[in-house]
């Protein structure tokens, strides 16, 4: 019998499988896992439209690990990004964008993010050095960090762990050179949020 559960279990099989595969799974000694919670987690974007307006979007349903050991001040987050995902709120504005003229969804339907480095000010989390693949193409950026912490969980029962990060790509890097002659800007601003729970208590979660 098929199962709301089974199909989470199946979609997370697959999650890890393919983060595995890329090499984005962390050698973290003495971390605790948490695996990211799609509700809680997000990359949303703003550009330039002309020198006039900003438009702005965002990618949901993402996936991923996020490991973290802050006694030794070291941390890694591996994040899937299903480019399909792409949201502006105006179903045409979203089919350009997803179209070849900017992400090419069709040839790459998904994204990654594999940090590097953490970087910490005292106990804090500064800032996230990783690489970014987009369009087949892989690129570093560094996700400055606005806010991080760890609390646990009332609905969960558990620990999660998280935070909301800033960059400002250039997007002719990763091959996004539509209009760029015409005066519209090649910065994008992300902004990338990320929660994770702890992976075992959500797997016994999923057997309830």
């Amino acid at each position: 019998m098929i199962t709301v559960n089974s199909i989470k279990k199946t979609n997370r099989a697959l999650t890890f499988a393919a983060i595995g595969t890329l090499g984005l799974l962390s050698t973290l000694g003495h971390a605790v896992t948490y695996e990211l919670d799609p509700h809680h987690t997000a990359v949303r974007f703003s550009v330039d439209h002309f020198g006039t307006t900003t438009n702005a979007g965002g990618f949901y349903n993402l996936s991923g690990i996020l490991e973290y050991a802050p006694k030794e001040k070291k941390g890694f987050v591996g994040i899937t990004i299903p480019m399909g995902s792409l949201s502006t709120g105006i179903k045409a504005f979203d089919g350009h964008l997803k179209s070849a003229d900017f992400f090419n969804v069709k040839e790459y339907p998904t994204a990654y993010f594999k940090s590097t480095k953490w970087e910490f000010d005292g106990d804090k989390v500064k800032a996230v050095k990783g690489d970014l693949t987009l369009l087949g193409k892989t690129h570093p950026v560094t996700l400055k960090a606005t806010k991080f912490n760890c609390y646990d969980s009332p609905l969960l029962k558990t620990e999660a762990c998280g935070g909301d990060f800033e960059t400002t790509i250039d997007r002719t890097k990763w091959g996004i050179n539509t209009f760029t002659d015409g005066g519209m800007m090649k910065d994008i601003k992300l902004v990338v949020q990320v929660e994770g729970s702890k992976k075992a208590d959500l797997k016994k979660a999923d057997t309830k």
